[in-house]
């Protein structure tokens, strides 16, 4: 049945403790090999110098880095505290030199245009305040050519598998938070109405058992 969308948030997670908790959980998966990393080269992004909107602790970023080469990663977050453990991870990683992370708001990213070779995201865009104007600061900064890759929760996710991920993490407020996130995420066909007023005008979706992954170029 499909759920009437529940707006979350627009300033993230923020609170120190609750980021630390984030951090564990994005650590988690990271370790049993649950991120994004293979989906986002498969869509073509494996060169250059790439933007990331919403990196959190950071994790999907440098396991990126980690699989590429000559590779540059411009992570822009909203919460302090997040860009504060993604910096911590950069260093675990033997990374400083390739990675860098801005604090600003994703509707207005601090890059000139067509100034990185692709853009890449993963479990932001249910926050993002108007998504279509994030999606058009994407083509502005990304070159000719360049790609985007997206995904995120669903709102129309199995009962089973929402009860499955509260099941694997950590914390009250994680597991608010998750079930906050899946009320406040959209349908492919509400990602497809956004996307074809923006100036990409049209992606590819694909949906997942756990969410929805896009793919565009510009």
């Amino acid at each position: 049945m499909k759920r009437n969308r529940v707006i979350e948030t627009t300033d993230g997670i923020q609170e120190e403790a609750t980021v630390e908790q984030y951090d564990a959980m994005q650590r988690g998966l990271r370790d049993h090999g649950l991120m994004e990393t293979k989906s986002i080269l498969k869509a073509g992004i494996s060169s250059g110098r790439v933007l990331e909107l919403g990196p959190g602790p950071g994790y999907l970023g440098l396991e990126w880095l980690k699989e590429t080469a000559d590779t540059y990663l411009i992570g822009v977050d909203i919460s302090p505290a997040m860009i504060a453990i993604a910096e911590r991870n950069r260093k675990d990683y033997g990374l400083q030199e390739r990675a860098e992370y801005l604090h600003a708001t994703v509707m207005d990213i601090p890059l000139k245009n067509e100034s990185v070779d692709a853009v890449f995201s993963n479990g932001s865009l249910h926050e993002w305040e108007n998504p279509g104007s994030v999606i058009d600061e994407m083509f502005r900064v990304l070159k000719p050519g360049g790609k985007i890759f997206i995904s995120d929760l669903k709102r129309t996710m199995n009962v089973l598998i929402l009860l499955f991920m509260k099941f694997m993490v950590k914390g009250k407020a994680i597991k608010r938070g998750l079930e906050t996130s899946v009320r406040a995420a959209y349908t492919a066909n509400e990602i497809a109405a956004v996307f074809s007023g923006t100036r990409f005008g049209a992606c590819s979706i694909k949906e997942t058992p756990f969410g929805i992954e896009i793919v565009g170029s510009k």
